[in-house]
């Protein structure tokens, strides 16, 4: 536990979240554990489509702000994972097979539509286990809760019937938002037809409260129907169902992107319109592809799960989630490399922090408090270089560059920085090698690169640190009269690894060898 005089001096976004709840619940001395025993965490997600990277990331800082409080207050918590799988599906997404099979399926409930992967009981359960996989896979604490299983064993039927009991003033709260023609049929129930299956969004005709039954007319079949709005006969309105979730389950505390903004005002209203607490919420900004759209999970745009592991550490995900989660990010290949070696810089500085502030460090949210042993001077930018130009895929090759820099370092003793090899192999053959473009040395450079080697054969020795190298590089630079020395070390990229920017050039000739280097250039030169 973190001493409670320290805790309001704790900057981190988590615990300022943690904060809200502890405030709700008594403050810090007077803290109160809700009577059903914990603090509830919950997270939506909508298996309309693939599960994408952005409900990976509503998990992972939900979960930070659930560590922060256990770090501050003594108190049980929970964390649900809720999928609206009895929503009804409203377009075909564009990542999935069998696109045609699933037109005939639009606005049944997702559990009731064939998977089109023909591998589960439905498209619902299909997206659910992906879902599972990857949570599980990163080791989450939560539980999941399945909307039709809910909806059907009757264990929202008490908030429903009381939400039926106040429809009218639901619908005051409601109506004013929406469009006109939408006004006339609009209903918090949407039943489900007996006849077709499918969700209806239709004008209800009468509200029977002795019964607690709805009257509507079937489109299909065009009969007046009546039917229970309990066990999973009727679908609630996304927004009241949100605040009916709420109730049922006593949530405490749920984030959402913006694009949600007006449906948890919404159903806060709700809630205290029927005397409940709505939750704490954090409003988080939305990711964005490479063309600044927002990540869809029907259009499948953005990077997944599974691509970002494929070229970095599950770590640098939950850092990437980490950071200023308020403000809008795009989500493409090129921001990983960057995102590894703020990881890395992040947690070769942890260990010289001061104790309070290493609670504010993403390490600490990372790791939930425990961080392992992970230090590294070389970095993620670095190593893909050392690939280009080591001109070998042989993870062993890298490894033997690697130890004449630090004899002390192998894969057994640091088993992070061996996954970060095979990171950088992915990454340099994915994106930089399809990308490369080499400048030759030619008659008006030359002369660079012949100063270049006089310095590394007559001036550099095997004691010199990185640097003593940079500067003798520096030198060369201004010899030659470059206006901007990032010309000079823009043609040594170009020439050296067909790139325009590259690695701090002392640190990577120490690492790749000042011999190897010599060498390079020599047979550079004789081409």
């Amino acid at each position: 536990m973190i001493d409670q005089d320290n805790i309001n001096n704790l900057k981190s976004w988590p615990f300022k979240e943690a904060m809200q709840i502890v405030k709700k619940n008594g403050g810090l001395k007077n803290f109160k554990i809700p009577k059903k025993g914990f603090v509830l965490f919950q997270t939506g997600y909508g298996p309309s489509g693939l599960p994408h990277i952005g409900t990976f990331g509503e998990v992972v800082r939900t979960s930070m702000v659930k560590n922060a409080l256990t770090s501050i207050v003594e108190c049980p918590t929970r964390l649900i994972t809720f999928s609206d799988d009895m929503d009804g599906l409203r377009k075909v997404p564009e990542n999935v097979p069998n696109k045609d099979m699933l037109k005939e399926f639009l606005g049944k409930p997702l559990t009731s539509i064939p998977d089109p992967f023909e591998k589960f009981e439905s498209f619902g359960h299909h997206n659910n286990a992906k879902l599972r996989s990857f949570l599980d896979n990163f080791n989450f604490d939560y539980e999941f809760v399945s909307s039709t299983e809910k909806y059907k064993n009757g264990d929202f039927n008490s908030t429903i019937l009381n939400i039926f009991d106040n429809y009218q003033i639901i619908l005051d709260i409601i109506l004013p938002t929406l469009r006109a023609e939408r006004k006339e049929t609009y209903s918090p129930f949407l039943p489900i037809s007996e006849n077709s299956g499918q969700v209806l969004q239709v004008k209800i005709e009468e509200y029977k409260m002795d019964s607690k039954t709805i009257i509507y007319k079937d489109p299909s079949s065009h009969k007046l129907i009546e039917t229970e709005v309990v066990n999973g006969k009727c679908k609630l309105q996304w927004k009241v169902d949100w605040a009916m979730r709420w109730m049922a389950f006593g949530v405490d505390y749920e984030m959402c992107g913006k694009d949600l903004t007006e449906s948890v005002d919404l159903g806060s209203k709700i809630c205290r319109s029927l005397d409940r607490k709505p939750p704490t919420n954090l409003i988080y900004e939305m990711f964005l592809d490479e063309k600044g759209e927002k990540i869809s999970k029907s259009i499948g745009n953005g990077i997944s799960v599974d691509e970002w592991l494929r070229y970095a550490s599950p770590e640098s995900l939950s850092l990437y989630m980490f950071q200023k989660p308020k403000s809008a990010k795009k989500l493409h290949f090129d921001v990983i490399p960057k995102t590894v070696d703020d990881y890395i810089s992040h947690y070769n500085s942890y260990s010289n922090l001061d104790h309070l502030k290493k609670f504010d460090s993403p390490i600490w949210h990372i790791h939930a408090g425990h961080p392992k042993e992970f230090k590294t001077e070389i970095n993620f930018n670095t190593l893909t270089n050392l690939v280009s130009i080591s001109n070998s895929n042989n993870k062993k090759v890298i490894w033997s560059f690697i130890n004449k820099y630090d004899k002390d370092l192998d894969q057994n003793n640091n088993p992070e920085f061996d996954r970060l090899i095979d990171f950088a192999l992915n990454y340099y053959n994915d994106f930089i090698l399809p990308k490369k473009q080499y400048k030759n040395i030619n008659l008006d450079n030359k002369n660079v690169f012949l100063d270049i080697l006089d310095v590394l054969e007559n001036k550099i020795s095997p004691n010199s640190t990185d640097e003593e190298i940079q500067t003798f590089l520096y030198e060369v630079g201004k010899k030659h009269n470059f206006e901007n020395l990032k010309d000079f070390f823009k043609l040594v990229y170009q020439v050296l690894l067909g790139q325009e920017q590259g690695p701090r050039l002392g640190s990577f000739i120490k690492l790749f060898g000042v011999r190897e280097t010599i060498d390079y250039i020599k047979k550079l030169i004789d081409n």
